[in-house]
């Protein structure tokens, strides 16, 4: 009688600790990174920002994105932009102040790594206005630019991930001067990318 009583109790011991091991699992399956997926009606806030200086030019911006989704895969959204430089090259100094807003589409085609990894394109279109200022004179131009990126997202939690711009292929930038004529440019990189690591960008993705 004792000896089944014992083994009644390893068994009972057995069977507990064995339900909370797969609760546990379960647990950290549900907060991990594997399986993201995108689906209609997600929504996201992504953050960029890039800062780079040396002895003559520094330089910083900041790229504020929110996006949702309308299909799998595929959102629509709207960024703010906003930076300044200064350039210790001229004298006096050169500084320059500026702010945009536009749209986006984008669409994530290719997933890795139990999907943790997904890499995108963006279609973007923007309104800009910067300000120049050198000394007591100032300039203000206003602009359109185009643009088509490549980027990547890398998935740290189901809601978290880190990003990074891989190249813009394709740029449009019209500048309409106060003080000048208007300029157009237009750029094409097919086989231009950006090293991550040695850019001084981060950026975060928060996927609710």
């Amino acid at each position: 009688m004792k000896t089944r009583i014992i083994a009644t109790a390893v068994a009972l011991l057995a069977f507990t600790f064995g339900q909370a091991q797969q609760e546990n699992m379960a647990k950290s399956e549900l907060n991990s990174a594997k399986g993201v997926s995108f689906d209609e009606g997600d929504m996201f806030i992504e953050g960029g920002i890039s800062f780079r200086t040396d002895d003559v030019n520094s330089a910083y911006s900041i790229n504020p994105k929110f996006g949702y989704f309308i299909g799998e895969n595929f959102a629509i959204g709207g960024d703010l932009d906003f930076g300044g430089s200064k350039d210790k090259s001229t004298t006096p100094d050169t500084k320059t102040n500026f702010f945009g807003i536009g749209g986006f589409a984008r669409y994530y085609f290719l997933e890795l790594d139990k999907r943790r990894f997904k890499a995108y394109g963006d279609v973007g279109l923007g309104y800009s206005h910067a300000r120049v200022e050198v000394g007591d004179l100032d300039n203000t131009t206003n602009g359109i630019k185009a643009n088509v990126t490549l980027g990547l997202n890398y998935f740290i939690t189901k809601n978290w991930a880190a990003t990074f711009v891989l190249a813009d292929i394709l740029t449009y930038n019209n500048a309409n001067p106060e003080d000048g004529d208007a300029t157009n440019s237009f750029e094409l990189n097919i086989n231009l990318f950006n090293n991550i690591f040695a850019q001084p960008q981060f950026g975060l993705l928060y996927k609710f």
